[in-house]
Order: structure tokens, then sequence, then C-alpha cells
């Protein structure tokens, strides 16, 4: 035990890294932006698709942040700052899409399931959905 603890820590650095708060905020950026890998394999697995939940994106744009912080603030290295300046656009916008979808997002009122914006069925049981008079029909 006295071996592999000698081994994590030498010479005052854990896993021969000096740890600081940009260098834990760089880290913690990694393992953020990593997790997101996790959460999207799982959520393909469980629903037997390929899909791409919410948790993806916000965990894109907070691990893009936290590593656009590291490389503007410890790093200060032009090529690490411009590969994460610009990544949170498409993430925000991503979020901003999926919000404006689950506020259109009606129910089905025979089975109860959720019908995407301007579908003439329901997806879950089939049944043809009756628009209100002078709404338009999706072609």
């Amino acid at each position: 035990m006295d071996t592999l603890w000698h081994w994590l820590w030498q010479e005052g650095r854990f896993l021969g890294i000096e740890w600081h708060f940009w260098k834990a905020v760089g880290w913690l950026g990694n393992a953020v932006f990593f997790s997101r890998f996790l959460v999207q394999w799982y959520a393909t697995e469980r629903q037997r698709r390929v899909v791409i939940p919410v948790a993806f994106w916000w965990l894109s744009l907070t691990g893009a942040m936290l590593l656009f912080s590291y490389a503007l603030f410890y790093r200060r290295d032009s090529v690490f700052i411009f590969a994460y300046a610009f990544t949170w656009i498409p993430y925000l916008r991503n979020l901003i899409i999926h919000r404006r979808t689950v506020a259109r997002a009606c129910k089905c009122p025979d089975c109860g399931g959720e019908v995407p914006d301007q579908a003439n069925y329901c997806p879950t049981c089939g049944l043809r959905l009756v628009l209100p008079p002078g709404e338009p029909v999706a072609a």
C-alpha cells in the first residue's frame, strides 16, 4: 500500500501532475466533455435507436466552456483557444431548438403518447390527428 501511495503522490504531485485551480478546471472540462459520450451511448442503448438526449447538449456546452476557460486564462494558447471559442454556438442552438420543440409538443388524445409538432398521425398508436379548423395539415 505504501508503494502505491508513493507512486500516486510523488514530490507533491498526484499522478505526476502539478495540481492547481486551472489544472482542475481543465481536467473537469475533459471529464464533463467525455461524459456526454456515455450519456448518448446509454440513451441509444435504452431506446434501441440513435438518440441524442438533451443532457448531451448541456454536457457539451459545460465541457466546452470549462475547456475554453482553461485555454484562455491558463494556457493562453491561440490554437487551443480557437478550438473551443465557437463550439458553444451549435450546443446552445440545439438547446434552444429543444426547448421550443418541447413547448410545442402535444399529447395524443387516444393513447396519451407524445406527438411531434405538425404530425398528422400519432407515432405510438397511429391515430389520425384532427386539426382545429383553419390550421394547415403538414405535408
